[in-house]
Order: C-alpha cells, then structure tokens, then sequence
C-alpha cells in the first residue's frame, strides 16, 4: 500500500503543472520576479511627470493644446531626440489649440499613445510583412481602440499604450504587435513604435511557424525575441527622471505623462505601482537588452525537472540512511536553487518553484512513511525480543533493523537446545497452579542464564528451549559462552531441584555450525529463527543426553573452538536421527 502512495503521489503532483493551475502560475511569476535581474538604463531614455504642481499652475489639466505644442518645442529645444506622449487626445481642443500642436508634433520625431477600449474601432494597419510556412499567426487581439484626432494622428506616429497583465494582475509580459479582427492588421505598442522610429524603420517584419510568432524585427535595428503569441518580458529599468522645470533631456527620446493625482490610472508591476508613461519607458528599455525568455518547450523541461527530482528524493529517503537520506535530499534542494538561479541569470526562465514545492511534500510524504515503517518495525522488535534478549541487546536491534532484514542471512552461530525432565512426575504429586510456577522459575532462570552471556532466546517449546549465540548480534567466542551458559543452567537447575519433592534434571546440547538465521515470514509478520543442520544437529544432541548418561552433550564443531582452560571430556561415537556418520560429542 505505501509504495502504491508514492508512486500515485507523482502522477498527481504532475496535475497542476499539466492543467497551468492559476496558483501555480502566480508562483512561477512570483519566482520569476525574485530572480530576474534588473539591468541597467540604456540612458537613451527619460521620462518627464507632469506633476501635480504643473496642474496647479497650469489651471487644471487637460492643459490647452497651445501650451502642449509649447511644451514639446522646449523640449526638443533641450536637446531631446524625440518625445512620446503616453497621454491620448480623442476630442478637439476646446481652445482651438490642435493646429498648433499638430505643427509641433509633424515638425519632430513624436508619438501620441493611444489606449485600449471596447468601442470596436481600429486605427489604420501598419506596414507589415509576415514570413513563415503560410500558416496565419496569432497574436494578442486588441479589445478596441481609443484614437487620436485625425488631425494630430496625421501630424504624428501613433502606438497603443498598452498594459495586459498576468493571472495576479500584475504587468510583466508586453505585446509588441498587437493583432485587429481583420487577422492581417496589426497595432504597435508604444514601445515598440518608438524603437521604430528611432531606428528609421518603415515597417514590422513578423516571422512566424505553425502559426506561431517567433520574432520581430525591425529592418534598421535588430531581431526581436518574443513568445509565441509576441510578448516580451519587461525587465523594468529605472529610467532617468525629468520634470518640466530641469528639462534634462539631452540627446534622449523623452516619455511624457501625468503624474497628478487623479488624471492617470497607475499600473501595478512587480516593482511596484508605475504611471503609463514609466511602463512604456520601461518597455523601450526592455528592447535595447536581452531579456529572460520563457522556451516553447518549457512544461516538457518543468515535468522533467518534477519527476526526475521526485523520483531521486523518493529512492535516497527509502534507500539512505537518516542521515544520508536528509543529505541527500537537502543536495536536492540547493541543485535546483542553483539551477534556477542560473537558468534565470542566463534569460531562460524554466520554472523551479512548484519542483521546490512538490519536493517538500514528496520528502514529508516519504519520511512519514519511513519513520511509521520503523516505528512500527522498532516496536515489533521490542515486542519480539525484549524477552529473550538483554535490553541493551534489544536497543541495538532498534537502532540497527536491517539486521533482521527478511529472509535472514548465512553465518556462523552455536545454538543450544534444552529439555527439562522429571515434570511428568511432579504433576501428579502438586497441583496445576504450582506445576507453572515451577515450569516458569525454571523457564526464568535458564533466560537469564542465556541473556548473561549475551545469547538469544529463540523460542520455548514446552519445557524446552532454545537459544541462538552469535545472532542477530555479532558475539565473539560465542561456542565458549554457550558451553558456560550451559553449566550456568545445570547449576540453576540443581539449586531448583532442593525445594522439590521430585527430582528434575535437564539435557542440554551445544553444536556450532553455519545456519541461514533471521526473520522467517511475512513483510508483516514474522519471527526470528534460525534454519539449518547445525541447527537439527543440536537438537539431536539434547535428545541423546539421556543415552549417553550425561546432562551435557557438546558437539566436536564446539569443542574445537573451547579454549584449553574448558574441561571437556570425550564421551564417545553416537548416531542420531538423520546423520549417517556418527558424531563425537563430549561433555563437561
């Protein structure tokens, strides 16, 4: 069930990125705005507020044409190459002023703005030129356009100031060109009719494939990178500032507009609120630097980015150690901040926010699921081994899981089986309830005489047991433990036997060998054991105590590794159950 969650988590997380969920898309943008550098100035560039005291002094704003044209003379008196006005004049002067600043503005490189408005209405189409695979491209449709006096359109450049923004209604992204209903006529923006101008250009030359617009360009100028529905990425320079009393404007092309309060609606960016005119700067800005593109290919490069990094989390958490995991995984995380940030420096905006996102429940996702596997698996060893093993024994199991990993593993241990006899006897003579108490002192003492030299209890079979040296943990000179254990439980037994009424004795056999030990059973269920000859061997040895006449039976594989200061004595040759050789055995 859990790997079905984690395989399921991935596809779903995919979902949001699939479907462009508003959310997501405001933090892509989000991110993209904290990364993004803000270049320089070009300083081809000024914007000129007509400010709030300009209004006062001038008697209210609209201002008469007369003084426009008077405005616009000074400042190209002052040096300036050209002037933009993102202000639009839809209605004549109700001072008769329009003559003269139409001879104003035909006289010099100017641009009126002109503003979007549902009213159905279309300037002329400027000179265009498509090329590409003759499939018509698509661009972003003006809704309508509020235009300039005929008049003053003919005694200037005219460009749709306009300003569309984001799913947080934020402006980032500029059309260039923007497309009428007749499909083949087009607007310029503001700011790219002012690159056009300054470059001497007469016309736009739009190249498209499978509808799509790839560039612009401006014959005098430059290709002009830009989406596929032809915006760019506005990189929001601080250009210069000017008044009409400083009139610094030499040898810049001059955007003015209307910084008073309550004539000019402002614009929110992500650097904050902007009048008109400062976006339009900025656009231009935007034109003369190479700004961060997002690729045509970019879902296919974020769902790569997403799964790939899910994936790479999700096998170091369930393959690592703790602390190799969180490393791992923190690696994760500051590979793909750098990846970000580098992509970003070098203008190609791929998104790495929701991988960040997706990253952070994906690794909370596993490492629950990790750490409830060995809590569950923590406790199932205590509850499996906290009596059979010594408790600091049974720590080092917690600490250290993959000992019990399922299926077990080869190695070498010795195991002791024991048998106590003379029970049968007792129970006729006492009753049921002193009988147990009895069996469990006996059962109790021949535990704590396995826990102190560091053995396992695998199990009790009725009176019997048996116990595991040198597993689950490593235990040096287990065979000489085990032979100590053994006379530890023969004494045990012999102080027991004074307080009864009936003799006891026990049989005990020691036989060392390699077994395939650990957990047998299911992911779910298991018990720790230990399979092999060795095993059935001593076994065999504890039943053939009562032949051989002694309480003690230690194979040869043992005796063999008993150092000299052990007493073992050959007994002699013994066939048992399922060995056709004899086996040597000895006691102590």
């Amino acid at each position: 069930m859990k790997k079905w969650i984690s395989l399921i988590s991935i596809p779903i997380l995919c979902i949001p990125l699939l479907f462009n969920w508003q959310a997501l898309e405001i933090l892509k943008l989000k991110t993209f705005d904290a990364l993004v550098q803000i270049p320089e100035e070009s300083g081809a560039f000024v914007t000129l507020d007509i400010t709030e005291e300009d209004v006062s002094r001038m008697g209210g704003w609209p201002f008469p044409r007369q003084d426009l044209a008077r405005i616009h003379l000074d400042i190209m008196d002052a040096g300036a190459i050209g002037v933009g006005w993102v202000v639009a004049f839809p209605q004549e002067d109700r001072f008769g002023g329009d003559a003269a600043f139409a001879n104003a503005l035909a006289g010099t490189p100017s641009l009126l703005a002109m503003f979007e408005n549902e009213n159905g209405s279309y300037p002329p189409t400027i000179g265009t030129v498509i090329l590409g695979d003759g499939v018509p491209v698509r661009g972003v449709f003006a809704q309508g356009v509020i235009q300039n006096t005929s008049e003053l359109a003919n005694a200037s450049n005219q460009g749709l100031a306009v300003a569309r923004t984001d799913v947080d209604n934020l402006v980032r992204r500029m059309p260039l060109l923007l497309q009428t209903p007749s499909l083949d006529g087009w607007v310029p923006a503001f700011g790219m009719e002012v690159m056009k101008m300054l470059s001497g250009s007469d016309t736009y030359i739009i190249r498209g494939q499978e509808g799509q617009i790839v560039e612009l360009t401006l014959p005098n100028y430059a290709e002009i990178p830009v989406d596929e529905i032809g915006r760019r990425w506005i990189t929001w320079s601080d250009t210069a500032k000017t008044t009409l009393q400083e009139l610094d404007v030499k040898d810049k092309f001059v955007f003015v507009g209307v910084s008073a309060k309550g004539i000019m609606p402002q614009i929110a960016t992500p650097v904050g609120l902007l009048y008109p005119h400062e976006v339009q700067a900025a656009v231009a800005e935007s034109l003369t630097v190479d700004v961060p593109q997002i690729p045509g290919a970019s879902l296919l490069y974020e769902l790569l980015i997403l799964v790939g990094c899910l994936l790479l989390i999700m096998v170091m958490i369930r393959s690592l150690p703790v602390v190799g995991s969180i490393v791992g995984v923190g690696s994760v995380y500051v590979f793909a901040g750098l990846a970000a940030v580098y992509f970003v420096r070098n203008n190609i905006l791929i998104d790495f926010s929701y991988s960040a996102v997706s990253m952070t429940l994906i690794s909370v996702q596993e490492f629950w699921l990790r750490f409830g596997e060995q809590y569950k698996l923590r406790q199932q060893i205590k509850k499996q081994f906290e009596h059979y093993l010594d408790p600091r024994q049974v720590a080092r199991l917690q600490d250290n899981p993959e000992l019990l990993k399922l299926g077990g593993e080869r190695r070498t241990c010795t195991f002791l089986f024991t048998d106590v006899r003379g029970f049968t006897n007792l129970s006729e003579k006492l009753e049921p309830e002193e009988v147990t108490e009895i069996m469990n002192r006996v059962l109790t003492e021949q535990v704590t005489c396995i826990q102190a030299h560091g053995g396992m209890v695998d199990k009790f079979i009725g009176d019997a047991c048996m116990a595991i040296f040198n597993s689950p943990l490593t235990l040096d000179e287990h065979e000489q433990r085990a032979v100590a254990c053994a006379q530890d439980m023969r004494t045990a037994i012999q102080m027991i036997q004074k307080d009864l009424p009936e003799p006891i004795a026990i049989g005990i056999g020691v036989n060392t060998g390699p077994a395939v030990v650990g957990n047998m059973g299911s992911d779910n269920r298991f018990d720790y054991s230990a399979i092999g000859d060795a095993v059935n061997t001593a076994a065999r040895l504890e039943s053939a105590t009562k032949e051989a006449g002694v309480d003690i039976l230690i194979g040869e594989s043992t005796y063999k590794k008993l150092p000299p200061s052990v007493e073992a004595s050959f007994v002699r040759e013994i066939k048992v159950k399922g060995k056709a050789k004899a086996l040597k055995v000895y006691t102590i």
